[in-house]
């Protein structure tokens, strides 16, 4: 293993036991409020943690297992990591397995600098694709869409009174690391909207009662795709706001359509008007 850019070695920790300060203090980083009191977010996952490095973040700790890492070649990271300033940790198969959230653990876990969250950090290009977000609460519905956002070049994803934090565990795994690419927001559903008119971007609400099918309303210009809870849909303060009130048309008996798909279809549709899929 070579050493630092500064030349001193890397020396990794190792911790055997399950019942390790490390492997407690990295438990509590599932409750959201530790999350956000450390400002840090956990992830999980060789493949993640790619994604998150090649979009310019720097880990702050690095936990590994070589007895789950199946590939030798993956054990670079541990330069590149500790070349960022990471503290490299190493971790014994029951300690890594316990502080592990995913089923079949591939060896790899760290600590990164929470994403930035504000509305005001987000810059926007010209004609504006954006997603918004309400009380969506599944942590695998907002990494469905952060991975649709991120394959559609879409300019954000804001979270309008989020129950799911961006920085929940299953949402970095859900998303493949794209919380990394993508940039988010979250604030409360009035401040979304007054951002969003301030910069003079309509309102698109996705619902089951809309007339109009998502395929006929103009969404080649500044336009924030916003979609609901599963259970409750969007609240009146979005629909009644809204520009255009659009469906995606099911003739099933079952509501079969999630809105991580739902968003998906929308969102191609506006890349399709936009010139985008040829």
């Amino acid at each position: 293993m070579r050493g630092r850019r500064d030349g001193t070695p890397l020396r990794p920790v190792v911790v055997e036991s399950a019942a390790n300060p490390r492997v407690k203090a990295i438990l509590a980083l599932r409750r959201r409020r530790d999350r956000e009191r450390a400002g840090v977010i956990l992830v999980e996952g060789y493949e993640e943690l790619e994604t998150a490095l090649a979009s310019g973040a720097r880990p702050r700790s690095l936990y590994y297992c070589p007895a789950l890492i199946a590939d030798p070649t993956q054990l670079r990271l541990l330069d590149r990591a500790g070349g960022m300033g990471a503290e490299l940790v190493e971790l014994s198969r029951p300690a890594f397995e316990r502080v592990a959230y995913r089923e079949g653990p591939d060896g790899w876990l760290a600590l990164l600098p929470m994403v930035p969250t504000s509305l005001e950090q987000l810059e926007l290009p010209a004609d504006p694709l954006v997603l918004v977000c309400e009380s969506v609460e599944k942590p695998g519905n907002l990494g469905a869409m952060l991975r649709t956002a991120d394959a559609a070049g879409v300019a954000a994803v804001v979270a309008a009174e989020g129950v799911t934090d961006w920085g929940n565990p299953n949402v970095v795994r859900a998303s493949k690391g794209a919380v990394f690419t993508v940039p988010v927001a979250g604030a409360g559903t009035g401040e979304v909207l007054e951002w969003l008119r301030a910069r003079r971007v309509a309102v698109v609400a996705t619902t089951p009662d809309a007339g109009v099918p998502f395929v006929v309303p103009d969404l080649t210009g500044g336009v924030a795709v916003v979609v609901g809870a599963e259970r409750r849909g969007l609240s009146p303060a979005w629909l009644d706001q809204a520009d255009a009130r659009i469906r995606v048309p099911m003739f099933g008996r079952v509501n079969s359509l999630n809105v991580a798909t739902c968003a998906a279809l929308v969102v191609y549709e506006a890349l399709r008007q936009r010139g985008r899929l040829r």
